[in-house]
């Protein structure tokens, strides 16, 4: 079974959530294909802001609802991430309940979400938000995927492609994979505001994640620059599970792009290159 994903590589005006929702609206109306998932960047709406308290949105607010009627206008699901305020965080809210969200938003209405893991202390976003307390794993037209945010990718074990078990009423409690061989996902998603400066390293990760996972991975990163005069480039990629690059969006371009995947092929590679069933099963103390 193939699914078709669409990247759509942006520029975002500074901490304007009209602007925003203006550009990308014009962006996802330019698709000319059918398409299964449409991937938006990481803080679509207002770029890396730690301004939360400022630029902080509900679950009811006008970006996911915006994001709501895209998804049913274009009967596909949409991927971003915003700044979301709870007013009963589950992880105990000790930055205020500010959460870096990402929304799955299926066509059907169903919003479904993830809050960052990794909180990027050099920009002092372990400040101001609070961190997720487990990933989110969606089935999808017959895929399993798992979508993460930015800074995520620098985490291996969070990535890791095993089930993972997370006490939500103790969240300091140490992870632990669940025991058998079979793969959590199909595909990793991972949305970001990665700065040019390192883009090397984005890029490696991305392979490394799709060859050590055995899975597809899509990188989808904002271009241009921010308020802060952060410089952005790009490199957005959709990457198989051997770790080649099947995408072709090009650096520093605002670029829209349609890649199909094959379930089928990854199975096949999957079966006949079986490195999952000597994966180490352990727990972090």
């Amino acid at each position: 079974m193939n699914l078709k994903l669409t990247l759509i590589q942006s520029d975002l005006h500074w901490e304007d959530v009209d602007a925003n929702l203006s550009r990308f609206e014009e962006r996802i109306a330019s698709i000319s294909e059918p398409t299964d998932i449409i991937i938006l960047p990481e803080m679509f709406n207002t770029g890396f802001s730690m301004e939360s308290e400022k630029l902080a949105e509900t679950m009811g607010g006008k970006s996911v609802t915006w994001l709501k009627t895209q998804a049913k206008k274009m009967q596909a699901v949409i991927v971003a991430s915003l700044i979301i305020k709870e007013k009963n965080p589950l992880s105990g809210g000790a930055r205020g309940g500010f959460y870096n969200r990402l929304i799955w938003a299926d066509p059907d209405g169903t919003i479904t979400h993830y809050d960052k893991r990794h909180l990027f202390r050099m920009a002092g976003e372990h400040e101001h938000f609070d961190a997720g307390q487990e990933r989110l794993i969606v089935e999808y037209k017959g895929w399993r995927i798992c979508p993460l945010i930015c800074y995520d990718l620098r985490f291996p074990v969070w990535s890791r492609n095993q089930s993972l078990t997370v006490d939500r009423d103790h969240p300091s409690t140490p992870l632990r994979m669940t025991e058998g061989k079979t793969s959590a996902y199909d595909l990793l998603i991972y949305i970001a505001n990665w700065p040019a400066a390192r883009k090397a390293p984005w890029s490696k990760l991305l392979e490394a994640r799709a060859i050590e996972n055995q899975c597809y991975v899509v990188g989808l990163n904002r271009v241009g620059q921010d308020g802060k005069q952060i410089e952005y480039s790009g490199n957005s990629a959709v990457i198989d599970p051997k770790g080649e690059i099947i995408s072709s969006i090009p650096e520093s371009a605002n670029h829209l792009q349609t890649i199909s995947i094959s379930l089928g092929e990854l199975n096949d590679f999957r079966e006949k290159f079986p490195v999952g069933m000597d994966a180490d099963e352990f727990g972090l103390i």
